[in-house]
């Protein structure tokens, strides 16, 4: 299903991040849906290296590309001669998926180095391009800040992750204020989940990973005592969000979420309708910067980017539990 209007033909899309979870999503889509568009795919892989948590210091996996058609460039969005390849490059459209979206990095030099200033030599980029620039923009800048959330209000974030996103989002009001038809378009992005996040590891979502743990002990922890609610949005959702900001007639940050919280209890409730019973222990929270309850005001996102969220989170985890338990038997 093609989200937008136009054919795309002859143009090239830009793709940070594309060997993540976001961005080979969208590099799937444009290969099915608009195969006469250029795909480039820009991403640093992971190597050996990992953050103190144990976490891997880049998300990106050769194996969310397997069965990509388009071009594959390796680099780092903080070398300034992987920057100089890409300011090589003719695109029309950039997504800028790549970051450290790892929540529980604390190197606050190399946070706010890979997401805001990166970022802001990529809006350089793609201005002297007169490209459209679509990025990842998150929740987490509303730290915990009363819901709904609306763009705009009760901006606090809780960590150093929300506020790099933060940064990004002021950076771009300032341009916007000058020139409110300026292509840039900040998506912030709520509890993502679906297809290919597997390679997230532990900061995949809480879908999966409980998903995971149902089938392999039939026992899952979760913090006490599961009333956290957040908004889960489906992947389909959040690709189509990025989709129809390409045509997009002015410049905005939007909210992506689904528009209702839900709470890790009612995904108990959804998993055990797809995996059959299976027992819950209750743990406590070890982090302080936890978010205890997000919802996506999402009306200004439905309006100016004609947005419209298919997938609540029982028919989301329902279109995704298959892939779930292929995951399992993968890894068994």
């Amino acid at each position: 299903m093609s989200y937008i209007e136009n054919t795309l033909k002859g143009k090239t899309v830009l793709i940070t991040g594309g060997a993540g979870f976001i961005g080979s999503n969208l590099a799937f889509y444009f290969q099915k849906n608009h195969p006469e568009t250029k795909v480039i795919v820009f991403d640093k892989f992971r190597d050996s290296h990992t953050f103190p948590s144990g976490n891997p210091t880049s998300l990106g996996h050769f194996k969310n590309l397997i069965g990509f058609k388009g071009e594959v460039i390796i680099g780092d969005i903080n070398n300034f001669g992987d920057l100089e390849t890409i300011e090589s490059l003719n695109f029309d459209y950039i997504f800028h998926q790549a970051a450290i979206s790892d929540t529980t990095v604390l190197d606050q030099e190399l946070v706010m180095r890979t997401n805001y200033e990166a970022f802001l030599n990529l809006l350089d980029i793609a201005s002297d391009k007169k490209a459209v620039m679509i990025y990842a923009s998150s929740a987490g800048t509303y730290g915990n800040s009363p819901a709904p959330n609306g763009v705009g209000n009760g901006e606090e974030p809780e960590n150093i992750y929300g506020f790099s996103k933060l940064c990004m989002d002021q950076n771009v009001r300032k341009i916007l204020q000058n020139n409110p038809k300026a292509p840039i378009i900040g998506l912030r992005y709520f509890n993502v989940y679906g297809q290919k996040e597997f390679y997230k590891g532990r900061t995949a979502s809480m879908i999966l990973q409980l998903g995971l743990q149902a089938l392999e002990n039939k026992k899952v922890k979760i913090f006490e005592f599961g009333e956290q609610k957040r908004d889960f949005v489906y992947i389909e959702d959040v690709i189509q969000a990025n989709i129809k900001a390409m045509e997009a007639k002015k410049g905005g940050i939007y909210n992506v979420g689904y528009g209702k919280a839900k709470s890790y209890n009612d995904i108990i409730k959804c998993l055990k309708n797809e995996l059959g019973e299976f027992e819950v222990q209750y743990i406590k929270n070890p982090y302080k910067f936890f978010q205890t309850h997000t919802e996506a005001d999402i009306q200004e996102t439905i309006t100016d980017l004609k947005y419209e969220p298919k997938f609540d989170l029982e028919s989301g985890i329902k279109s995704y539990i298959r892939q779930i338990k292929e995951i399992y038997e993968g890894i068994k």
